[in-house]
């Protein structure tokens, strides 16, 4: 990693996992929708592994490709109501985050939430911590963007920041977030907060996997 140090401009967070410790409440809200259409989930983890990442409207439009898309959109959003009930009053920081995206922000690096998330879930997380004081900008699906792991979501957010691409570093949770990263040119660091390492130690643009922040060595972005 020292011979990264002052490599990267610009720092691209993602939000569910990565910043916010949302996963679980994601879970529970899948599992409690399901439930609600007769279809129990049981907590698959391989539903939770290969979606993570993703909009809701393309994951449920894999799932249904019949139906049209303003049912996809109501059904997407009565899964996203269950996860705000909870996200109001339990959503926490991951370890670390806060910390480190204040500390960059002295330094006079760019900032990005890049997310997959709903507005609407966005708008929890920045009220609940402040967010929009510590970051530049944030890019999502609501922008017109395809979700991971298409790079669309990281590339608008380096051309707000003019940041070059190989000058952005990635943090993620999800194996799909790392390769939009890889897709767009840039670096990642991923969080275990949801999947263990080996879920991304095939990715050529892995520099590092921490379990949160706290234990990431800050001399790969402070040179």
């Amino acid at each position: 990693m020292a011979s990264l140090r002052g490599a990267f401009d610009a720092l691209l967070f993602d939000l569910d996992g990565t910043l916010v410790d949302s996963m679980p409440l994601h879970q529970r809200a899948w599992v409690r929708w399901f439930a609600s259409i007769g279809e129990p989930l049981d907590e698959d983890p391989g539903f939770f592994a290969s979606s993570a990442g993703r909009s809701n409207t393309e994951i449920l439009a894999d799932m249904y490709p019949r139906k049209p898309e303003a049912e996809l959109l109501a059904m997407a959003e009565a899964k996203e109501a269950l996860y705000r009930l909870e996200a109001q009053q339990h959503l926490q920081a991951i370890a670390g985050g806060l910390e480190l995206l204040a500390h960059a922000r002295s330094k006079g690096m760019k900032l990005a939430v890049c997310t997959a998330a709903p507005t609407a879930n966005i708008e929890v997380a920045f009220a609940r911590f402040g967010l929009g004081a510590l970051v530049d900008t944030v890019t999502s699906p609501a922008d017109g963007l395809r979700g991971k792991p298409h790079p669309d979501i990281f590339e608008e957010a380096a051309r707000r920041l003019g940041a070059e691409p190989a000058r952005c570093l990635v943090f993620e949770d999800a194996p799909l977030g790392i390769e939009a990263a890889r897709r767009a040119g840039m670096a990642a660091v991923a969080l275990t907060t949801t999947l263990g390492a080996d879920a991304f130690s095939a990715y050529p643009n892995l520099v590092t996997a921490v379990r949160d922040f706290t234990a990431l060595d800050q001399t790969l972005l402070f040179a």
